[in-house]
């Protein structure tokens, strides 16, 4: 087993743990704004680990971004929608993902009423994992 098919085999398993996570972490935030519920130690923790395990798949990839051969920099790289998706978009949406979780993480911190902590995890985690799922889907076979 070579360093990249090491690497790409745990980002590949590792992305139904994130998305596991993430599932479990806006049903229950859902549940919670909908249902008017307090905001507990178990939401804040799930939502953390959630957060956590974006951020691991994250540092994952970005190991495999300098290893794969997938990424090239040439100038034909615009023009092969396969080299295209590995270097520019693949990254791009899942950076955006990851920060529109994160802040979602950041402001259910900040929020004062539960209401709104339940909302801020409901909306941009809901977001960032619907974009996570149009990259996984726009994968080039």
């Amino acid at each position: 087993m070579t360093l990249y098919s090491f690497f790409k085999e745990a980002h590949s398993g590792f992305r139904y743990i994130v998305i596991v996570m993430v599932l479990l972490a806006i049903v229950r935030a859902f549940m919670g704004w909908l249902g008017k519920r307090p905001y507990g130690e178990g939401n804040r923790k799930l939502n953390l680990f959630a957060m956590i395990s974006v951020h691991t798949q994250f540092l994952l990839g970005i190991i495999l971004f300098f290893i794969s051969p997938m990424v090239q920099f040439s100038k034909e790289t615009m023009k092969n929608p396969i080299s295209r998706y590995w270097t520019v978009e693949h990254w791009v949406m899942m950076i955006i993902a990851i920060a529109l979780i994160t802040i979602g993480h950041s402001k259910s911190k900040k929020a004062a009423l539960p209401e709104a902590k339940h909302k801020a995890v409901a909306v941009f985690y809901l977001i960032g994992l619907i974009l996570i799922s149009v990259a996984i889907m726009l994968i080039p076979k």
